[in-house]
């Protein structure tokens, strides 16, 4: 367990921004990343009958759409244990494997923090 505490007050803000549209959105997760020029994109878990997507997903292709070319961090604040993989390819396609990824519970404490490219 990290200390939310001892963050980078950037990083704070992005787990804040996810905590923020998990709660506002009622969604299982909500996630943020930080692109290369300071913007931020905040995203909830899409559960469509057509179309399923985590809420980091969900916020890099918000960062892709909005043309960011990087990504200096992402953060999810869920009840899950771990990152999927699948999140952390997103994050490692944009940013780079060592993009680091935080995990924080729906109480805003980072769980894990870790590069994306862990487990690939």
């Amino acid at each position: 367990m990290t200390d939310s505490n001892g963050l980078d007050p950037e990083d704070r803000k992005i787990v804040t921004l996810a905590r923020s549209v998990r709660a506002r959105n009622s969604v299982p997760e909500g996630a943020a990343v930080r692109d290369e020029t300071g913007r931020t994109y905040a995203a909830g878990s899409v559960d469509l009958a057509s179309l399923k997507l985590s809420a980091l997903r969900t916020a890099v292709a918000m960062a892709v759409a909005s043309g960011a070319t990087s990504l200096e961090a992402a953060a999810v604040v869920s009840e899950a244990e771990d990152i999927a993989p699948e999140d952390r390819a997103a994050v490692a396609d944009l940013g780079g494997p060592r993009t680091p990824v935080l995990l924080a519970g729906p109480d805003g404490a980072v769980r894990l923090t870790g590069p994306a490219g862990a487990g690939q």
